[in-house]
This record gives C-alpha cells, structure tokens and sequence, in this order.
C-alpha cells in the first residue's frame, strides 16, 4: 500500500494548495477538460490543419527519423475528433439558436433544449458543437472584447447534491470554494460571474445521473431551476433515455416538459446523407498500396442494427487506413 504523508511542522505548506486540483495539472493538461474554462476555449478555438503532403521523391529524400516524424505528423491529424455535420448535429444548432434569440429579451420561463437518446448517439458532440458554435457567434460579433463567457460546459456528477453540482459550475469559471462555504454562497458568486460574463448558453451533460425520485435530484432539479431564473441564458441538457429515466414525471418534470423541446439523437443510419468511401487517400497510407474498394462501414449482417457504432467514426476511420496500408 502506498501512502502520502503532509509537511512536517517545520516545513512550509504548499502556497498553492488552497486552489484545489488545479494546481495538480500542468497546464497543456487542464486544457483536456471541457469542464474547465481553459479547456473549453482550447476546445472552441482548434482548428486541425491537415499536414502538407510530400510527393514521392521528397519522401525518399527524408531519414529514417524524418520520416517517422511526418508520418507521426499524419497520423496525429487522423487521430483529432473529426466531427460530421449530420442531421441530428444541424437540427440540434439551429434549434439552439433559434433559442438563443428567443430567450434574449426574456424575463422568465425561459426555453430551453434537452438532447436525449441511447448511449454513443452523439448527444455530447452535438451539445458541445452547438457551444463550439455560439462561442465562435460570440467572438466575431464582440473582437478583442476580454471578460466575456458566453458559454458554459458542465456535466452532472454522479449521486449529485445540489452543493456538487453549483461547485461544478464554480470550478469551470475558476472561482475558490472552501469547505466552509455553503450553497447559498457558491450559487450567488456563480451567478453574479455569470451574469458580468454575459453568458448566453449553458451546458448541462450526463443528467441521466440525476433522478427525480430521490430527495437529492429533486434538490439538483430545482437548482437547476433557480439558475435558469437567475442567469440571463438559454439551459441546453443532454443525458441517455431522459424520458424513460423519470425525467418528465411528477410536478417537477411536467414543468421540465413544459419549458424544454426534446430532441431524440439516434444512431447515425445508413442513408443518402452518407457517401462512399474508400478510407484515406493512397498518398496517405504507409505502404503507398490501393486500399480495397468496399463500403464503408462495412455490410452488417441482415437484421442487425445497421446504425454507425463509435469506432467507426472518421477519426477511426482515418487512423485505421493508414495503419492497414
């Protein structure tokens, strides 16, 4: 077993500590995570350029490292989260949008949007997108104009209380939360961060974990609420099978029902929105060999889900060609 043992008397304390787990990370690592104002601006601001492609004879000018550097280079692109404009992705910000700007004089009972469907139906790329989207809106409308946050990516941690998921939203905005503040405390400096922020839209993902039976998901929807009255801001949710979860039942969820649009997310199908594909270019691919001329994804089985499972994603794809070659 491996333990951890503090500063002695005699040593000084770390001055940093009393910043949390931020300053556990370095900072190309905070970058990582949506949930972190830093991250989500690294995530809304990239921009993956495809590397240049060098014809035949500059490769075989190239080192043996040289080499291995370009096509570490390639395959680093492929391997980026490519993200395909599907039906559901284009309903899910035209929708939002349309919010956005419905909800921008209102007082109260705003509207807001729930993305809810199976597992690996792309709720979260479609809810991050849609960020991504306002986010850049914002930016072109408002340039070299600092202090503002027009959007907000949290997700619903699992058992959450009310207190855990208001230090959630805290912790995304950077703010300190001590052991001794109480809720009533952090809602109030999140809100007014918030509001001096001019934030426009706010991310809620993985609500499934909230469950309106209990008292403390009670507690979280009602939090939920209160922020919604508070913060000037469109509420987007997304989470698995909400409606078969309990989500609409109840008092509480009827007022959900009544404030929200759904948007189902299903697994992308095998239709005229998909072309064919033949994987990446021969250029490419390592060994410079004509991929097999095939569908892709391939031909399931009859009767089984033809829907698009995660490993067949373009990054997957992409990778998984070049490897082959």
């Amino acid at each position: 077993m491996v333990t951890m043992t503090g500063p002695t008397p005699t040593q000084d304390s770390d001055p940093g500590r009393q910043h949390g787990w931020r300053n556990a990370l370095e900072r190309e690592d905070l970058h990582r995570y949506l949930t972190t104002l830093e991250g989500w601006r690294e995530f809304t601001i990239q921009d993956p350029v495809p590397p240049e492609l060098l014809p035949a004879a500059a490769l075989t000018d190239l080192s043996p490292d040289e080499r291995l550097d370009y096509d570490d280079d390639r395959l680093d692109y492929h391997t980026r989260l490519t993200v395909a404009a599907t039906s559901t992705l284009r309903t899910v910000v035209h929708a939002g949008r349309r919010l956005t700007l419905l909800n921008r004089h209102a007082i109260s009972a705003r509207r807001g949007l729930i993305l809810s469907g199976a597992a690996g139906t792309g709720k979260t790329t479609a809810l991050t997108q849609f960020g991504k989207t306002i986010e850049v809106i914002d930016r072109r409308q408002h340039p070299g104009v600092d202090g503002r946050i027009p959007v907000v990516y949290v997700t619903v941690p699992p058992a959450a209380t009310s207190r855990m998921l208001a230090v959630e939203f805290a912790r995304f905005l950077g703010l300190p939360v001590t052991n001794r503040a109480n809720i009533t405390d952090v809602i109030e400096a999140v809100c007014g961060v918030l509001i001096d922020a001019r934030v426009s839209v706010v991310c809620v993902d993985e609500l499934h974990n909230l469950s309106l039976a209990t008292r403390n998901g009670a507690e979280v929807s009602d939090t939920l609420k209160y922020f919604s009255e508070r913060i000037p801001a469109t509420f987007v949710y997304a989470g698995v099978d909400l409606e078969a979860n309990g989500l609409f039942n109840g008092t509480r969820g009827r007022q959900i029902a009544g404030r929200f649009a759904v948007i189902d997310t299903v697994p992308f199908p095998r239709t005229t929105e998909w072309t064919k594909r033949r994987g990446c270019p021969k250029r490419w691919r390592r060994s410079g060999r004509a991929p097999r001329s095939k569908r892709w994804p391939p031909q399931r089985r009859p009767g089984a889900d033809r829907a698009f499972p995660s490993e067949w994603s373009d990054r997957g794809a992409g990778a998984g060609s070049w490897w082959c070659g």
